[in-house]
C-alpha cells in the first residue's frame, strides 16, 4: 500500500496541530497526509457534522488509498466516515471504540473507563479519586517545550453537546481495523483498551510506548507503527 493517504483525525478539541510532529515525518516517507480540523467548538455540530468535516477534507481522493487514524474521541467519528466511503484502513489510536448507536457520553460508563483509570492511578502511586489534571493524565510524557507550546495556543474548546450525539451505524464496514494502544496511557489504560478492542471488535490491540497523546510524545514510534500497517496491508 505504498500509495496510502493518511487522514489524521484529532480527538477532543478537534485541533489538527496535534499531528504537527507526525505529519511531516509521514510526508518525508513519501505519503500524502491530511490532518483534519473538526468543528469541536460548534454546539450545533454532532457526530454527523464531524464526519462531514472528514469527508470534505478527503475531497475526491481515492478511498481505496485512505488510512484513517483516529485519536481518542475521534474513534466515534471514524466509523461514520467508513460507512460513507470504502476506506482501506482505520487505525484507532488510544481511541474510544463505539458500539452502534452509542453516544460518546455513555461510552465511559458502558466500558467502565473510570474504574480502570482509578485502578491504574493507584497502581502507580497516585490518588484514585484525584480531580482531572491534563498535565498528569495527558501530558505526563510530553516534552516540556511542546507542553509550553500547547499552553500558549490555549485550551481547545470541546462542545459538551457532542457527547449526546449517537454514533449511528448498523455494523462495522469491511475496512481493515487496527487498534494501537500506548502502554503508559493514564486516561485510557492499556489493559482497558485491549479489553474493549477484544469485546467490541474481536481483535487484539498492538501496544507501543507513550501516554495518551502519543503523536506528541512518541511521534517517531507512531510513524513507524503506521508505516508497518501500510506495508502489511
Amino acid at each position: 500500500m505504498s500509495n496510502a493517504i493518511f487522514i489524521l483525525i484529532p480527538g477532543a478539541g478537534g485541533d489538527p496541530w496535534y499531528w504537527h510532529s507526525v505529519a511531516p515525518k509521514l510526508v518525508q516517507h513519501g505519503y500524502e497526509v491530511v490532518p483534519v480540523a473538526i468543528p469541536a467548538a460548534d454546539d450545533s455540530a454532532g457526530l454527523p457534522e464531524y464526519a462531514d468535516a472528514v469527508v470534505e477534507a478527503i475531497a475526491d481522493r481515492d478511498p481505496a488509498r485512505l488510512v484513517l487514524v483516529a485519536q481518542s474521541l475521534a474513534g466515534f467519528t471514524a466509523p461514520l466516515v467508513c460507512t460513507r466511503l470504502p476506506v482501506r484502513m482505520l487505525v484507532f489510536l488510544n481511541a474510544m471504540i463505539p458500539r452502534p448507536d452509542e453516544c460518546p457520553g455513555d461510552w465511559f460508563a458502558n466500558t467502565h473507563q473510570l474504574d480502570a483509570k482509578r485502578r491504574q492511578a493507584v497502581r502507580e502511586g497516585r490518588a484514585g479519586d484525584a480531580p482531572f489534571d491534563p498535565l498528569i493524565e495527558f501530558f505526563h510524557d510530553v516534552p516540556q517545550a511542546l507542553i509550553n507550546t500547547a499552553w500558549a495556543r490555549g485550551e481547545p474548546t470541546q462542545s459538551h453537546n457532542l457527547f449526546t450525539s449517537p454514533c449511528s451505524f448498523e455494523r462495522w464496514p469491511a475496512t481493515q481495523l487496527r487498534v494501537l494502544v500506548s502502554l503508559q496511557d493514564r486516561f485510557f489504560p492499556a489493559e482497558f483498551q485491549r479489553r474493549v478492542a477484544r469485546e467490541r471488535l474481536g481483535i487484539e490491540a498492538d501496544v507501543m510506548s507513550g501516554g495518551h497523546l502519543a503523536a506528541l510524545s512518541q511521534p517517531d514510534e507512531l510513524v513507524s507503527r503506521l508505516l508497518s500497517y501500510v506495508a502489511a496491508a
